[in-house]
Order: structure tokens, then sequence, then C-alpha cells
């Protein structure tokens, strides 16, 4: 259906449960592609399932790591994905083939990966315990510069089209990088009341527009315009355009995101599966969807361009999406709708070939109209799948993944020869598996500050009292 005729005047929200993905394995996060047609699925047990989202199939299936996968992003032109997993390795798939094109080991877990929007031969890593990275697909890397308070525990992101980086720390320091140079552009810190911080957790950044919202850890959703903090400059004190937060309840919030117009903010309760939809130009609750009771969230993503949300609660991807009402009458005016039947009685030369009835001038009018030749063949572009700097569409980009149909009875003669495409093959990867490029593997080294250790029993005390207790009861 085109996307023209989908655009409603009511309410632009899902407000309804329209399903659940079951991948099998236990979900743990989910990523769309640009358009939509594909979910990335990230499962416990170390593999992704690329989904289909219009048929709801599974399209794809890579066992991509050992241990679960905690993070997944796009490349723009959705021929790459890129994971991190809890094992410290990130590794950059091929979607259409599913082999590892490259593996980088880290010596710490990665909370976060991130393709550049513009540029997927860089991504940006958020490692445990260390300050954000920028690593370049060959190898090389930059350590983001960090603040002068010196905290480590640092959340990354880059902007819209990744002109700037955006860092925030456990202190309430967001600091807004160039993304070549790395030179700090602008800081602000956020404040609880007079002089108390709160924590980054997360921010998002929305698909259009340009705003972004910062996840804090006073339980407050603060959503700022770009332009206004990238204006206040180094230590500025910026305004944040709306304030979120559950006033009732004082839920803290797992993850939240933006939608695909930029004009809701969907936030997921880190307490149960709730999520809780806002309206950002007002700043009203517009919409609670309730999943099943006792569950925890994991992940909350909003669809690019429909008002459908996705989120993983025990190891299943929900689906949210509008009570769609077949509405006739919107595409033919003169269309009545009927309780029931009515006797109709037609025309003598209604449905014939030719009609008798017409007269000659009307016959000779309609002569010029038939010799009018339509284009069939070039198509317009999408205003919903163009950027507002971009005049067309990505024709490169990989919308959907092809699929060899199971057959279970063959018939007669058949048989299956090398150019019978396979699932995790394609018509231009028909070379055998011992050809095919092994996947490169880049160690990258950090100095990681050793975890603290908590002391207990008096601290410096504790090794006396271990060493005693080696010793054993003093012979009488």
């Amino acid at each position: 259906m085109n996307l023209e005729l989908l655009e409603s005047f009511g309410q632009n929200y899902p407000e309804e449960f329209d399903g659940t993905l079951d991948s099998i394995s236990l979900a743990a996060t989910c990523a769309f592609n640009r358009r939509g047609t594909l979910l990335a699925v990230g499962c416990n047990d170390g593999r992704i399932f690329i989904w289909d989202f219009l048929t709801r199939g599974i399209a794809k299936s890579i066992s991509a790591h050992v241990y679960p996968v905690c993070s997944l992003s796009w490349s723009r032109n959705c021929k790459k994905l890129l994971s991190a997993s809890t094992d410290h390795n990130v590794c950059i798939w091929d979607v259409l083939s599913g082999e590892c094109e490259q593996r980088y080991r880290f010596p710490t877990p990665i909370l976060r990966v991130q393709f550049d929007p513009r540029n997927d031969k860089r991504f940006l890593v958020c490692p445990m315990r260390h300050a954000a990275l920028l690593v370049d697909t060959d190898g090389e890397h930059k350590i983001l510069p960090i603040d002068e308070d010196g905290d480590i525990n640092v959340i990354a992101s880059f902007d819209r089209r990744g002109d700037h980086v955006y860092t925030g720390n456990a202190k309430g320091k967001i600091l807004i990088l160039d993304s070549q140079t790395l030179t700090v552009k602008a800081s602000f810190k956020i404040t609880v009341g007079t002089s108390s911080t709160t924590g980054i957790k997360s921010i998002e950044f929305a698909r259009r527009g340009d705003c972004f919202l910062v996840n804090t850890s006073d339980r407050v959703i603060r959503v700022y315009d770009t332009n206004t903090v990238l204006k206040s400059g180094v230590n500025g004190e910026p305004e944040p355009i709306q304030k979120l937060q559950d006033l009732v309840n004082k839920t803290t919030w797992k993850k939240c995101c933006f939608s695909g117009d930029g004009e809701y903010i969907c936030a997921g309760s880190a307490r149960q599966h709730a999520l809780y939809i806002w309206e950002k130009s007002i700043g009203n609750l517009v919409k609670i969807l309730h999943g099943t009771k006792g569950e925890l969230l994991l992940d909350v993503v909003w669809h690019p361009v429909r008002p459908i949300i996705a989120s993983i609660s025990a190891g299943v991807v929900s689906i949210w999406a509008q009570n769609q009402v077949e509405n006739w009458s919107a595409f033919a005016p003169d269309f009545k709708e009927l309780d029931e039947n009515v006797e109709y009685e037609e025309r003598e030369s209604e449905f014939d070939v030719e009609d008798e009835d017409r007269s000659v001038d009307a016959a000779a009018d309609c002569r010029p109209d038939e010799e009018l030749e339509v284009d069939v063949t070039s198509c317009e572009p999408v205003a919903a799948f163009c950027s507002s700097d971009e005049e067309g569409e990505d024709e490169s980009m990989l919308t959907f993944l092809p699929i060899a149909p199971e057959i279970e009875d063959p018939e007669d003669g058949w048989a299956a020869t090398q150019e019978t495409v396979t699932p995790s093959e394609t018509p231009e990867k028909l070379e055998p598996v011992a050809k095919r490029p092994k996947s490169k593997t880049y160690d990258i080294s950090l100095k990681i500050a050793p975890p603290e250790q908590t002391l207990s029993f008096g601290g410096k005390n504790k090794q006396t009292a271990g060493s005693k207790k080696v010793a054993g009861r003093p012979r009488k």
C-alpha cells in the first residue's frame, strides 16, 4: 500500500497489541533497517535473526556470537549489520550472504555500537569502564575525549547525519564533539535542583527534525534542540524543550526512542512491560501500552516509517500497531455502505463492451484522451524514504532478502544443480565455501582500569584474617 494513503488525520501512534515474533531462542535486542522492511533481532545464544517485517517471517539466521548479543546497528544502505556481544567481540556482517567481514576484539564488554549514519567505513563503540571509541573498518581507532572530571562511564551516540558525536557520563556532563576532528563544540551539565547531578543513561536522536532526548537516572526524559545546544557553546546552559516523566509511579526508564517522524516519544519502563507514549510538541501523555504482567522490558524500537513499535520482554518480540478500520468510502466518494441487500436495476447498456446509447459527439470527445501516453515506468521518490538533504531515494539500498522456497516433495527428474540458490547464497555468491575470504580479525588494546573491589571486614585486615584462617587453630 502506498505511504501517501497511510497519512492519517488522527493519532499517529500505536494503540493495541498486534502479535509477536518468536525467534526460537530468547531475544535480547532488536533494530529496524532504514526502511523498516527488515528487523534484526539479537538473541541470548549469540544468534541474529533477520525478520522480513512485511511477511512476519524469518528471512535469515546468522550464528554470530557465542555469548548474548547486546547491541545491533544497520549501515545506511542496509547491506551491513554491526553487532556487539558480551564475549568482547564486535562484528560486521554481510546481510545478503550472512558472512562475517570484520571482527574486532576488545579487552572489555561492549555496551553499545552504532554505524556512522552517512559512512559505513567507521562506527562508534561504547566499552564498559572506558571512554567511547571511533573505529575505522581497517582497525584504526580514536579515543573520544572525556570531561575534566575524569569519569569513564560514558555513553555516546552519533547525531542524525553523523556530523557530531554526543557523549554523556555518569556525572551528568554532555559533550558535543566534531566527528572528524573530535574537538569539543559545546557542552552542558544536567543538574537536579541546585547542585546535585544525575547520570546519563542514554542519548537518542530523532530520524527527522533536530531534536534529541537524554534519559537520566533521575527518571526524567529531557528533550533538547540540537541548534540551541550548539549555540550555547562550551559549558552552556540550554533549557530542554520538554521534561517527560511518570509523576504517579516515578518510573525509571529502560529504553527511549523517537517515532519515525519525530513527533512522538516512547519510553519503556524498567519495572514492567509498559510503554509510555508522549507527544513531543505538547508534552502530554497520549497512551500507555501494557504488556504481560511480571515481565521485564529489555528493548524498545519504533518503526522508521509507520506507527509501529517493537518491544522485547521474556525473550519474545511484541508488536504494537494501530487498529486499521476498512473505510471503503474513502476511496470512492459515491460509495454507499448498505446494511442489507438492495435490488439494483441495471441499464440495458451498462455492461456492454460498446455503449450503443451514447451520442456521436461524446465518442468524438473521447478520442483525443485515448491517445495520451501514461508513464508507468518512472517512480516518484517517496518523501518518507528521503532525507531532508537528498532529492531522491538510495537505489542501492537492500530492502528485502531473497528466500528460496522449501520444496518438500520435488517432482520427478528434479535435481539440485549449482545454479539453484539456497537461502544462504545469492546469484552473486555462488562460489564454493573454500574460496570465500575469511573474516579479518583486529585486536584493539585499551588501558582498562581494574574494577573497584569492595573491602569487607575492615578492609586492610582482610588478608591477615585470611592467613590466620589458613593456619588453622593453635595447638594446645
